[in-house]
Protein backbone atom coordinates (compact mmCIF):
# COMPACT_ATOMS: atom_id res chain seq x y z
CA UNK A 1 0.00 0.00 0.00
CA UNK A 2 1.32 3.12 -0.91
CA UNK A 3 -1.12 6.06 -0.32
CA UNK A 4 1.12 9.27 -0.60
CA UNK A 5 3.45 8.01 -3.47
CA UNK A 6 6.76 7.83 -1.29
CA UNK A 7 7.76 7.83 1.82
CA UNK A 8 8.90 11.53 3.70
CA UNK A 9 12.36 11.19 2.57
CA UNK A 10 11.37 10.47 -1.21
CA UNK A 11 13.20 7.24 -0.82
CA UNK A 12 9.92 4.82 -2.15
CA UNK A 13 6.69 3.89 -1.07
CA UNK A 14 5.24 4.02 2.08
CA UNK A 15 4.03 0.58 3.29
CA UNK A 16 0.77 0.45 4.99
CA UNK A 17 0.02 -2.41 8.19
CA UNK A 18 -3.07 -4.55 6.62
CA UNK A 19 -5.04 -4.67 9.99
CA UNK A 20 -8.61 -3.51 9.09
CA UNK A 21 -7.99 0.03 9.79
CA UNK A 22 -7.25 2.65 6.78
CA UNK A 23 -7.20 5.98 7.70
CA UNK A 24 -7.11 8.27 4.92
CA UNK A 25 -5.95 10.85 6.17
CA UNK A 26 -2.37 9.93 4.35
CA UNK A 27 -3.65 9.82 1.16
CA UNK A 28 -3.50 12.46 -1.19
CA UNK A 29 -7.05 12.94 -2.67
CA UNK A 30 -6.42 11.30 -6.38
CA UNK A 31 -5.07 8.19 -4.41
CA UNK A 32 -8.16 7.52 -2.25
CA UNK A 33 -9.87 5.90 -4.92
CA UNK A 34 -7.28 3.52 -6.44
CA UNK A 35 -5.83 3.19 -2.45
CA UNK A 36 -9.08 2.12 -0.87
CA UNK A 37 -9.58 -0.49 -2.97
CA UNK A 38 -6.19 -2.41 -2.90
CA UNK A 39 -6.97 -2.31 0.53
CA UNK A 40 -10.18 -3.78 0.99
CA UNK A 41 -8.79 -6.45 -1.47
CA UNK A 42 -5.65 -7.43 0.49
CA UNK A 43 -7.99 -7.03 3.79
CA UNK A 44 -10.21 -9.25 2.35
CA UNK A 45 -7.45 -11.68 1.08
CA UNK A 46 -6.14 -12.04 5.19
CA UNK A 47 -9.74 -13.14 6.29
CA UNK A 48 -10.23 -9.36 7.41
CA UNK A 49 -14.30 -8.54 7.21
CA UNK A 50 -14.45 -5.88 9.03
CA UNK A 51 -12.70 -3.07 7.72
CA UNK A 52 -12.99 0.89 9.85
CA UNK A 53 -12.40 3.78 6.89
CA UNK A 54 -11.34 7.17 9.01
CA UNK A 55 -12.43 9.53 6.55
CA UNK A 56 -12.70 12.34 9.01
CA UNK A 57 -15.51 14.97 9.46
CA UNK A 58 -14.93 18.03 7.67
CA UNK A 59 -17.45 18.94 5.24
CA UNK A 60 -18.12 15.17 4.15
CA UNK A 61 -16.57 15.39 0.75
CA UNK A 62 -14.00 12.15 1.36
CA UNK A 63 -16.79 10.45 3.53
CA UNK A 64 -19.39 10.72 0.30
CA UNK A 65 -16.15 9.55 -1.86
CA UNK A 66 -15.63 6.68 0.14
CA UNK A 67 -19.22 5.85 0.10
CA UNK A 68 -19.74 5.50 -3.34
CA UNK A 69 -16.74 3.66 -3.88
CA UNK A 70 -18.33 0.77 -1.43
CA UNK A 71 -21.51 0.90 -2.88
CA UNK A 72 -19.85 0.22 -6.35
CA UNK A 73 -18.07 -3.29 -5.32
CA UNK A 74 -20.11 -6.55 -5.20
CA UNK A 75 -17.99 -7.94 -2.22
CA UNK A 76 -19.11 -5.44 0.15
CA UNK A 77 -22.02 -6.61 2.17
CA UNK A 78 -22.82 -3.67 4.39
CA UNK A 79 -21.03 -0.24 5.36
CA UNK A 80 -22.31 2.39 7.96
CA UNK A 81 -21.35 5.15 9.96
CA UNK A 82 -18.96 4.27 13.09
CA UNK A 83 -20.86 4.17 16.36
CA UNK A 84 -19.27 7.34 18.25
CA UNK A 85 -16.19 5.50 20.10
CA UNK A 86 -14.49 3.78 16.55
CA UNK A 87 -14.93 7.60 14.97
CA UNK A 88 -18.47 8.47 14.73
CA UNK A 89 -19.35 10.30 11.52
CA UNK A 90 -15.39 10.32 10.74
CA UNK A 91 -15.42 6.96 10.31
CA UNK A 92 -16.97 3.73 8.18
CA UNK A 93 -16.87 0.27 8.74
CA UNK A 94 -17.56 -1.98 5.88
CA UNK A 95 -18.29 -6.21 6.39
CA UNK A 96 -17.10 -7.93 3.56
CA UNK A 97 -17.98 -10.60 1.97
CA UNK A 98 -16.07 -13.66 1.98
CA UNK A 99 -13.74 -14.32 -0.87
CA UNK A 100 -16.43 -16.79 -2.43
CA UNK A 101 -18.97 -14.17 -3.01
CA UNK A 102 -20.89 -15.54 0.44
CA UNK A 103 -21.49 -13.73 3.71
CA UNK A 104 -19.46 -14.85 7.15
CA UNK A 105 -21.70 -17.24 8.91
CA UNK A 106 -23.45 -16.14 11.20
CA UNK A 107 -21.96 -16.39 15.05
CA UNK A 108 -23.41 -18.94 17.14
CA UNK A 109 -25.26 -17.72 20.48
CA UNK A 110 -25.48 -18.63 23.62
CA UNK A 111 -28.74 -19.76 25.08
Amino acid sequence: MNPGGSDEAGDGPVQLPIDGVLDLHTFRPQDVKGGGTDYLDLCRERGLLRVRIIHGKGIGVLRTTVHALLAQRPDVESFALANEPFGGWGATIVHLKLTDGSSPPAKPRRV
